[in-house]
């Protein structure tokens, strides 16, 4: 299989996001720190590519959140592909090893107009927006999300899905607002009321992300999580340190409950690395149960990559490629894992999102089907 490279021009916005970052962590005022992270996140979520908004006469339109600073060093990468300012800041400070470590966990990371140019480029294989049925992670009022179900319901249907399931965090993780079993059994019954709202037009499944812990265990019984359609398990502790956790993923990826594994590594950009494991026996293990890899698309998770996205697809992985939103405006997260998918040239038939509603549920009522095919 032909697998495709991104274009060898760079995400611009991405390097700008990237330098005002570095220049964040180098400033000694608290104030000035946070005005930088501000504009690093203003230059990441735009839509365009700096290069495209530049006037003819070579100005930049008013940007929300860019200030002279931040300004004068989009000029510099923009004309020289660099920035000394941030290069000489970083050299004042106290933290440049500090900075050079959250450089290398930057990588692989895609801004949101690289995104778009992406989605909109012919020339990459992979799933489409139009061939996205739904969304299987994202997160409600009854754990750390604000949305209630039914305005996940109605945003996922002005969307255009068919399908999309709820997955708020198990009673475990309680810094997250795990949700207790009776609240699932009243969520269960809003849930009930929102696909009597839209039957035959929308499904809305009960979903449930277990916490991994050190052992690879759920925080949840089997019997509590055969309750749920369907079942995410994703770590989110000892996500700093320098050892392998390949046994504990193994685990998580062979507890006969769990369907898909949620932001596997648990990276953040410039933040953490996440787990390290030999993905490619976990790759190897969730293949042959049957178990989806996702890619989560929230911006600064971006996990799996499109590298390791490239990786699990030889091990004949299928994957599932979700937002992880906690909002309704986030649903728009899941484009970024589309992205990720494109750049890994994952064929539609991998990807459990593009599956018709009865295709899907018999993935999840058995997925060692989807071995079979």
């Amino acid at each position: 299989m032909a697998v495709q490279e991104p274009r060898p021009c760079p995400d611009v916005n991405a390097v700008v996001g990237g330098y005002l970052r570095d220049l964040a962590f180098a400033q000694s005022s608290q104030q000035k720190m946070f005005g930088y992270k501000r504009a690093a996140a203003a230059i990441l979520s735009l839509d365009m590519p700096l290069t495209d908004l530049l006037e003819p006469d070579g100005t930049l339109p008013r940007i929300a959140g860019i200030g002279p600073g931040s300004t004068r060093v989009i000029r510099e990468i923009l004309e020289t592909g660099s920035s000394p300012t941030v290069d000489q800041a970083i050299e004042r400070s106290e933290r440049r090893d500090d900075i050079q470590r959250r450089r290398e966990l930057r990588r692989h990371f895609l801004s949101r107009a690289e995104v778009r140019r992406i989605l909109s480029d012919s020339a990459f294989d992979g799933p489409t927006v139009d061939q996205y049925c739904g969304d299987l992670q994202m997160h409600s009022e009854w754990s750390d999300g604000s949305p209630t179900v039914e305005d996940i319901a109605d945003a996922c249907v002005s969307r255009g899905y068919q399908y999309a399931a709820v997955t708020d965090h198990s009673y475990g993780l309680k810094i997250a607002g795990g949700m207790s079993m009776a609240d699932a059994a009243a969520q269960r019954l809003a849930i009930e009321s929102v696909n009597a709202r839209y039957s035959g037009r929308f499904r809305m499944l009960q979903g449930i992300e277990a916490n991994i812990d050190t052992a690879g265990q759920l925080d949840l019984t089997a019997e509590e999580a055969a309750r749920f359609d369907v079942v995410l398990a994703a770590p989110h502790s000892r996500l700093r340190k320098n050892e392998d956790q390949t046994d504990r993923m193994l685990t998580a990826v062979q507890h006969p409950t769990v369907r898909i594994l949620a932001h596997p590594r648990g990276r953040i950009s410039g933040s953490r690395a996440g787990v390290i494991a030999n993905w490619d026996t976990v790759f190897e293990a969730a293949a042959e149960r049957g178990v989806a890899i996702e890619i989560d698309g929230d911006p600064a998770r971006q996990d799996l990559d499109y590298t390791l996205g490239r990786q699990a697809l030889t091990f004949g992985c299928v994957f599932a490629l979700d937002s992880d939103a906690h909002t309704t405006t986030q649903l728009s997260y899941a484009e970024t894992a589309l992205a990720h998918a494109r750049l890994a040239a994952i064929p539609v038939d991998r990807i459990v999102n593009c599956w018709p509603l009865e295709r899907l549920l018999g993935w999840l009522s058995d997925p060692s089907s989807e071995c079979r095919r």
